[in-house]
C-alpha cells in the first residue's frame, strides 16, 4: 500500500527535475513533453512530492506569476499509484498558501474541476482543444492579412501588445519565446504590432499559442502562415467566445479533442481583452 502523501513534504522544484516530471506525465497517460516543462520550470515555480520508493515524484504542479496580474495554476499531476488519495487537494491548498492574497486562475478538465470549485474557483470561460493537419480550401486565395516572421526589433511591440490584451506583465514567459518557440509571426499594422502568434513542438505537434490578433482575420493568417511553415499536425486551445474561428479551423481539418474549463479564485473574471486574446501560450501557464 503506498505510503500515505499528507506525510510526506512538499518542496520546490527545479530544472533538475525535468525528467522526474516528464515521467509523471507519461505515468498518467499524458505526452512527456520535456519541452514544455522545461519551459515551465524556467519561468514558473514548481511543487512536488517526491514518491517515498525513490520512483521519482508522487506529485507535481507548476504556478507561473505574472506580476499584479493572477498566477496560473497548470499541470497538477499525481502518479496513477497515489491516485484518489487527497493528494492533488493538498497540493491545491499548498499552492494556494503559497500565493496567499494573489488572484489565481487555471484551466479545468472535467474530472478537475470539482476539486477547484471545492477551494473556490469560479467558472468564467470555456476553451476548446482542437488539433489535426491544416489543410486550406482549394479555393482559399492569400490571406487578406499580412504576417511576416518576428524580427528582434519586434519584441518591445510584442511585450506591449502582451500586456495590454493579457493584462498582466508576461515578460519573462513571452521573451523566451524566440527560442523556445519553431516560429514566431506578426501582424504588423500602420500602428504597430497589432497581433501575434508562436508554434512550439510537442511530441506528435505544433502546438500554436499564444494567439493574439486585433480580429478573427488576423487570427486565421497568423495560423495559416504558422500551418505552411510545418508538416507536423496543428494543436491549439480557442475561447469558445471566438466561434468563427473555431468554425474556419474545423473547416480546414482540425478536429474537436477536448473541452477545458476557465476557471478563476480572488477575481471575478480573468483581467485584458478577451476579443483579442485567442488561445493561450499553453493551458498550463495562461
Amino acid at each position: 500500500m503506498p505510503f500515505p502523501l499528507d506525510e510526506l513534504p512538499v518542496r520546490r522544484l527545479t530544472i533538475g527535475d525535468l525528467t522526474s516530471c516528464s515521467d509523471l506525465s507519461q505515468d498518467r497517460g499524458w505526452p512527456r513533453e520535456e519541452h514544455k516543462w522545461g519551459l515551465l520550470l524556467a519561468a514558473g515555480t514548481g511543487y512536488g512530492i517526491d514518491d517515498p520508493g525513490g520512483k521519482g515524484l508522487a506529485a507535481a504542479c507548476v504556478v507561473t506569476a505574472y506580476g499584479s496580474g493572477p498566477a496560473a495554476i497548470g499541470m497538477l499531476l499525481v502518479a496513477d499509484a497515489y491516485a484518489r488519495q487527497g493528494a492533488g487537494l493538498r497540493m491545491m491548498r499548498h499552492v494556494i498558501a503559497e500565493f496567499e492574497g494573489v488572484p489565481l486562475t487555471l484551466h479545468a478538465t472535467a474530472s478537475g474541476r470539482p476539486l477547484y470549485e471545492k477551494l473556490g474557483f469560479q467558472v468564467v470561460g470555456q476553451a476548446e482543444m482542437v488539433s489535426g493537419v491544416f489543410r486550406p480550401l482549394d479555393q482559399e486565395s492569400a490571406a487578406a492579412v499580412a504576417t511576416r516572421p518576428a524580427k528582434a526589433r519586434d519584441l518591445p511591440g510584442i511585450l506591449r501588445l502582451d500586456h495590454v490584451v493579457f493584462g498582466g506583465d508576461r515578460t519573462h514567459m513571452i521573451t523566451r519565446l524566440p527560442a523556445f518557440a519553431d516560429q514566431l509571426r506578426v501582424v504588423e499594422e500602420s500602428d504597430g504590432i497589432t497581433g501575434y502568434a508562436a508554434a512550439w513542438p510537442t511530441t506528435n505537434h505544433q502546438v500554436v499559442g499564444p494567439l493574439i490578433a486585433r480580429d478573427t482575420a488576423g487570427a486565421q493568417a497568423l495560423i495559416a502562415s504558422l500551418a505552411t511553415g510545418t508538416d507536423r499536425p496543428l494543436r491549439t486551445d480557442i475561447d469558445v467566445r471566438h466561434a468563427g474561428l473555431l468554425d474556419w479551423v474545423k473547416d480546414r481539418g482540425l478536429e474537436p479533442v477536448a473541452f477545458n474549463t476557465v476557471m478563476v479564485r480572488g477575481i471575478p473574471d480573468l483581467p485584458g481583452d478577451w476579443t483579442r486574446r485567442f488561445a493561450p501560450l499553453t493551458v498550463a501557464a495562461g
